[in-house]
């Protein structure tokens, strides 16, 4: 075996080793580089008073110890008129508070958990350096969502994007219209998957599958265990790599 193929067998080797079962396992456990989120996830103890407004917390103990949100940044997502962004949920009319709640819940979901680490990804915005990308939702979430708002109104199919800021608060863009939304978004599936420009993926897993991320539970956090498994299944992609292309060079070199 030349030297050459010596060199690149254990630089692949290596890749291999560091692949195998501790791939950012820190991914577990982490926030993202956004606008509100903490540099690291740590306790909140004044969280627990936000239990009595039952969107943010269903259970407030869960976020009491390791929450990547602040106390203020939790109660601000409760506010109508909310220093966060400044999102104006009523730019076609009052929202109504069934479906509101699931905004206030999805915005906590995205501000505070500390298991979103294999969904983040990096992105170019003044805002933020990180978003969160196809994260599975339980199906149960993106119904009941749709469900409680499908008697609401908007102007837009992506929230992310194309507002008239220049009041300081979003407002409709010019020629569009408000419209029923179910007419914006005809199925759960449209809505979960555009209105943030694919922050989350529709999926048919259930709350008990243990695929899937969920945005509103009861007891325990079921999320840290599904990051853990999509960790898991991508560090096994990664190591299925390796391996081919390692034997792939291994044969190569026993050819010459």
């Amino acid at each position: 075996m030349s030297p050459c193929c010596r060199t690149m067998l254990g630089i692949l080797a290596l890749l291999l080793a560091l692949c195998s079962g501790t791939l950012s396992l820190d991914k577990l456990n982490m926030c993202m580089d956004g606008k509100h989120q903490k540099t690291e996830p740590g306790p909140e103890g004044e969280l627990y008073k936000q239990e009595k407004k039952k969107n943010c917390f269903p259970l407030h103990s869960v976020l009491l110890d390791n929450a990547c949100c602040t106390t203020n940044t939790s109660a601000e997502a409760h506010e109508e008129n909310s220093y966060l962004y400044n999102f104006n949920w009523n730019h076609c009319g009052a929202m109504s508070k069934e479906c509101k709640k699931h905004f206030i819940q999805d915005t906590c979901f995205y501000e505070c958990s500390p298991h979103l680490g294999p969904w983040i990804q990096p992105v170019d915005q003044s805002w933020r350096k990180e978003r969160i990308l196809n994260v599975p939702l339980c199906n149960e979430d993106c119904h009941t969502w749709w469900e409680d708002c499908k008697n609401d109104i908007t102007c837009k199919t992506d929230w992310h994007k194309g507002w008239d800021w220049s009041s300081g608060i979003n407002k409709c863009p010019a020629g569009s219209k408000c419209r029923k939304w179910t007419d914006v978004y005809p199925t759960p599936k449209s809505m979960c998957e555009q209105i943030w420009s694919n922050s989350y993926l529709y999926t048919t897993y259930s709350k008990t599958s243990g695929l899937c991320m969920q945005v509103w539970f009861n007891g325990t956090n079921p999320n840290k265990k599904v990051a853990e498994y999509y960790l898991n299944n991508k560090a096994q992609q990664h190591q299925n790599f390796a391996l081919t292309v390692l034997f792939f060079l291994a044969f190569a070199s026993l050819s010459l």
